[in-house]
């Protein structure tokens, strides 16, 4: 069987292809139904998970993503081989309809192994957390910005194109079952392995045609939801949480961030608190200890990207019974500066030691700093494992103005 195609038969090049193809697709749907069946269930705060169910739900969408972006590759491959092939003409080309229904479905196939591929991408790389894309595809695409409102688009654009692929591969799958069956020509077997040419009819459907049929759906099926408000991007709606009280202290926090990381499938998955208060009380010229802090958190202020809702749930930081998580230390000065005290999260106090730097113009006093915890000290989830890992990085920045009498 030769390499390329000749205009009476496929050649094992192509054929290949198509069926890297038709297997990945065949793989990457259903691993796709059923991870986001799980991954419901997962990242809804309402429904009890263990971490047995948040591992297979990320093996699964890892699965199905890494899959989804190796179709999309042989997909290029497969276009860009076939342009410098000669095609075989169709067996049927002199029935007008039936052969240029054909060809938009070919077309539309086509356009959708390239769309809806990167569609997902681009929802994954403008989305933080929860299940990771496999070696050797990034996590990450140029021009492509954490933005929630690119992540409803194309989350929405990869819904609509892949029952627009669906229903393709469903004709396709139709007419060539029909070309076996009925019509008892070689159009199915000449994809299949061996050397089966098939001399096509004289007259061929043109490309024209077919391509604006196909183009005709997909404005129909984007416009149709573009009417319907599918496209409408909305803000992330989250449980109403009350604004912490502002708090009497020395030194008045003007600005300042308050972030944490984790390791989720073996990626960082980072997130900030928008709601805290820090009490500060500190004298650069006393005796250790120069001061205290007690920094009050709103735990329902986290945001950590797709895994929001999921952190907030009853295993993890059960925000509903704990809204709040408590920092309270003295301030010690040697050999930089720490604040020696005690974190609670969920009723679970632990000690703990945070290093920071800290740099004072006047009345204006600047400080970078963070540490370490072990989230299972705290009650936080369960056991370490692939999906979670146990260590939780936390960092803060703050710009603070001393208060003078």
């Amino acid at each position: 069987m030769p390499l390329g195609n000749t205009p009476t038969a496929y050649g094992a090049v192509t054929k290949t292809f198509h069926w890297l193809i038709a297997l990945g697709i065949f793989a990457a749907l259903p691993l796709g139904y059923f991870a986001h069946d799980l991954a419901y269930q997962v990242q809804n705060p309402e429904i009890a998970t263990n971490e047995a169910q948040v591992a297979r739900a990320a093996l699964l969408f890892s699965l199905h993503k890494t899959i989804g972006l190796m179709v999309f590759f042989v997909a290029l491959a497969r276009i860009l081989w076939a342009l410098s092939q000669p095609k075989p003409g169709l067996l049927n080309g002199d029935t007008v309809l039936e052969s240029r229904l054909a060809e938009v479905v070919h077309w539309l196939l086509y356009g959708s192994l390239v769309a809806v591929p990167l569609s997902g991408w681009i929802h994954h790389a403008s989305t933080t957390g929860f299940a990771p894309i496999w070696w050797p595809f990034g996590q990450s695409l140029p021009f492509v910005p954490k933005d929630e409102g690119v992540a409803q688009i194309t989350a929405t654009l990869h819904f609509l194109l892949q029952w627009v692929l669906v229903g393709a591969l469903a004709l396709h799958i139709l007419g060539a079952l029909k070309h076996h069956v009925f019509d008892r020509d070689a159009t199915l077997r000449r994809m299949l392995p061996g050397y089966t040419p098939a001399h096509p009819t004289d007259k061929q459907p043109g490309h024209g045609l077919p391509l604006l049929g196909a183009l005709a759906v997909w404005a129909v099926v984007l416009g149709g939801a573009n009417a319907l408000g599918w496209f409408k991007v909305e803000a992330t709606q989250s449980a109403p949480a009350q604004s912490l009280a502002t708090v009497e202290s020395d030194w008045t926090v003007q600005d300042g961030t308050l972030e944490i990381t984790v390791v989720q499938m073996g990626s960082e998955v980072s997130g900030s608190f928008a709601d805290w208060t820090a009490q500060i009380a500190y004298d650069e010229t006393a005796e250790n200890p120069k001061g205290d802090v007690t920094v009050t958190v709103s735990i329902p202020s986290l945001t950590l990207g797709s895994v929001t809702d999921q952190a907030m749930g009853p295993e993890y930081f059960n925000a509903e019974a704990h809204p709040t998580a408590t920092f309270t230390a003295d301030i010690i000065e040697a050999d930089g500066h720490i604040a020696q005290g005690t974190l609670t999260i969920k009723d679970q106090s632990v000690p703990v030691d945070l290093p920071f730097d800290l740099t004072i113009e006047g009345d204006t006093a600047t400080a970078t700093g963070g540490l370490t915890v072990d989230r299972r000290n705290f009650n936080i989830g369960g056991e370490a494992t692939d999906s979670l890992a146990a260590s939780v990085d936390i960092q803060f920045t703050l710009t603070a103005t001393r208060n003078t009498p």
